[in-house]
C-alpha cells in the first residue's frame, strides 16, 4: 500500500465514483428525454437520436487512446483533465438552444467523459491494496451500473417537474464538488519525463473502425441492414480492424499490445461484460414503452419502479465485491448470471395483466444478479494485467461496457420492430396504440434473444471457473 492512508484512498474512490456514475449516466439518460427534446428543438426523432448516439461513438473512439496515454503521462491526470471537460460540456449542453450547438456540447462532454472511464479502473486498482481491491472495485462497478441503468428511472423523475436541461445542468453541481474533492485527496506527483511515443497510426485505423461499426449500426436502424451504404460500412470496418490488429503486432510501441489477451482471465472476463451489457440495455430499452405504453403508468410511477434495479446494485456490489476478495471471484460471477439468465426468462411471460410488485421483483432480481456478476468481474480483470497496462485494461474494460450498450441498444429495438412487423404484415417502427399484442409480441422476442446472450456468458464464466479450479 502506497503513502496514503486508509481515509484518503477510501476518498479517492468517492470522487472517482462521482465522476464514474455522472459519465455513464449522460450515456442512457437522454433516451427519455428525447420525445421532450425534439419537441423544443423542432426536430425529427431520428436527428435527436443523434445526441444519444454521437457521445457514445466518441467515447469509444477516445477510450483506447486516453488508457494508453495515461500509462505515459499518469492516470490521475488524464482523470482530472476529463472532469473539468466533462462539466464544460454539461453546461454547454444544459444552455443549448440549437440542434447544432447541443451536439458540438455532446461531444466535448463525451470528450471529458472518455477520459475519465479510461482511467477510474486503474486508478482505485493502482491505489488499493490487493486485499481490499475485490471490494473497491465492486463499489466502482456498482457506480458504472447504476449509471448505464439508472437512465430512465432518474430522467423520468428530472423530466416530471423540470425541463430537459436539467439533465445536462445538475452534472455542475455534483462535478464541481467531486473536483474540489479530487483537487485535496488525489495524490500529488512531481512531474517526470514522460514518453509520448503514440501509436498514432493505430489510433486513427482503431477510429476508423468504430465509426464505420456504429454509423452502420444506427444508420441501418434507420434504413434497414441491406443498404448498399450500410453494408459497405460493415466491410470498412472489418477492413479496417483487420488492417489495425496487424499493425499492433508489427510496430514497436503499439497502441494496444496484443498479448494482454493471452491472458484467459481477462479476455474472458472482457467478453462476458460485453455480452451482459448488452443484455442489461434490453431491460433499459424495452420495460419504459412496456411500463409507459401497454400498462399506461406515469413516467414518474415508471420511474420509480425501474430505480428498484440501480438500488439493488448499490446494496449487493459492494458486498459481492468484498466476498470476492475473500472466497475468490469466478465462483460469485458464476452465481450472478445464472440469477441474470433466470430473470431474462420470466421476462419473455410479462402480459397486460402482471403485477407491478412481480415487475419490481425480477428487476430487483437482474440488479441482484449483475451486481454479483460485474463486481468480481472487474476485479478479475483489472487484477490479471501487469501495472503497467493497468490505464489500457481500464479503458478496454470500459470500451467493452460501451460496446455493450451500443449492440444492445441497436438489437433490442431492431428485434422489436423487426417482429412486430412480421406478426404485423407491414413494416411498423413505433408502438401503435391500440395493438399492445404486437409490442408484446416484440418484447418477448427480444428477451428471448436476451437470455440467449446472458446465458452464452454465463457459460463463459462457467468454463472460467472450472478452468480455474482445475
Amino acid at each position: 500500500m502506497n503513502e496514503n492512508n486508509s481515509s484518503n484512498i477510501w476518498l479517492i474512490l468517492v470522487a472517482t465514483c462521482l465522476f464514474t456514475f455522472m459519465s455513464t449516466l449522460d450515456g442512457s439518460i437522454v433516451n427519455i428525454a428525447m420525445p421532450m427534446i425534439s419537441k423544443s428543438l423542432n426536430i425529427e426523432m431520428s436527428i435527436a437520436e443523434w445526441i444519444v448516439s454521437l457521445y457514445m461513438l466518441t467515447i469509444c473512439c477516445l477510450l483506447i487512446f486516453w488508457g494508453k496515454l495515461s500509462d505515459s503521462i499518469g492516470k490521475i491526470k488524464i482523470f482530472r483533465i476529463g472532469t473539468f471537460v466533462f462539466i464544460i460540456g454539461s453546461l454547454l449542453c444544459g444552455i443549448s438552444k440549437s440542434i447544432e450547438m447541443l451536439l458540438l456540447s455532446r461531444i466535448i462532454q463525451a470528450l471529458g467523459a472518455s477520459m475519465t472511464m479510461a482511467t477510474n479502473y486503474g486508478i482505485i486498482t493502482e491505489y488499493f491494496p490487493k486485499e481490499m481491491r475485490g471490494k473497491s472495485l465492486g463499489i466502482l462497478g456498482s457506480f458504472v451500473s447504476l449509471g448505464s441503468i439508472a437512465g430512465p428511472s432518474l430522467g423520468g423523475l428530472i423530466l416530471q417537474n423540470y425541463s430537459w436541461h436539467y439533465i445536462f445542468l445538475i452534472n455542475i453541481p455534483v462535478g464541481l464538488f467531486a473536483i474540489i474533492l479530487g483537487y485535496f485527496v488525489f495524490p500529488k506527483k512531481s512531474a517526470e519525463n514522460v514518453n509520448f511515443n503514440i501509436d498514432y497510426l493505430g489510433f486513427i485505423l482503431f477510429a476508423t473502425s468504430i465509426i464505420s461499426l456504429f454509423m452502420g449500426i444506427f444508420i441501418g436502424q434507420v434504413t434497414g441492414f441491406r443498404t448498399v451504404l450500410v453494408i459497405g460500412l460493415f466491410i470498412l470496418f472489418v477492413v479496417m480492424f483487420i488492417i489495425f490488429l496487424y499493425v499492433e503486432k508489427m510496430i514497436e510501441n503499439p497502441l494496444i499490445d496484443m498479448t494482454i489477451f493471452k491472458n484467459k482471465s481477462f479476455s474472458l472476463g472482457l467478453l462476458s461484460a460485453l455480452l451482459v451489457f448488452s443484455s442489461n440495455l434490453f431491460l433499459n430499452t424495452l420495460i419504459p414503452f412496456y411500463l409507459e405504453d401497454t400498462l399506461m403508468l406515469s413516467p414518474m410511477v415508471s420511474g420509480l419502479i425501474l430505480m428498484s434495479v440501480p438500488l439493488a446494485m448499490i446494496i449487493v456490489a459492494p458486498l459481492s465485491g468484498s466476498l470476492s476478495d475473500k472466497i475468490g471471484a469466478e465462483g460469485l460471477t458464476f452465481s450472478g448470471l445464472g440469477i441474470v439468465s433466470i430473470s431474462q426468462v420470466l421476462f419473455i411471460f410479462l402480459s397486460q395483466s402482471t403485477p407491478i410488485y412481480f415487475i419490481v421483483f425480477l428487476s430487483t432480481l437482474t440488479g441482484v444478479g449483475v451486481a454479483l456478476f460485474q463486481s468480481p468481474n472487474n476485479s478479475i480483470i483489472m487484477s490479471s494485467v501487469e501495472p503497467k497496462y493497468l490505464g489500457i485494461a481500464g479503458s478496454i474494460n470500459s470500451l467493452a461496457r460501451n460496446l455493450g450498450m451500443v449492440i444492445g441498444l441497436s438489437l433490442s429495438t431492431t428485434i422489436l420492430y423487426f417482429s412486430m412487423s412480421s406478426k404485423a404484415g407491414y413494416t411498423v417502427t413505433g408502438y401503435i396504440k391500440g395493438r399492445d399484442d404486437l409490442f408484446l409480441y416484440g418484447m418477448h422476442i427480444a428477451f428471448i434473444v436476451s437470455f440467449i446472450l446472458c446465458f452464452i456468458a454465463f457459460l463463459i464464466t462457467g468454463f472460467r471457473l472450472f478452468y480455474k479450479r482445475k
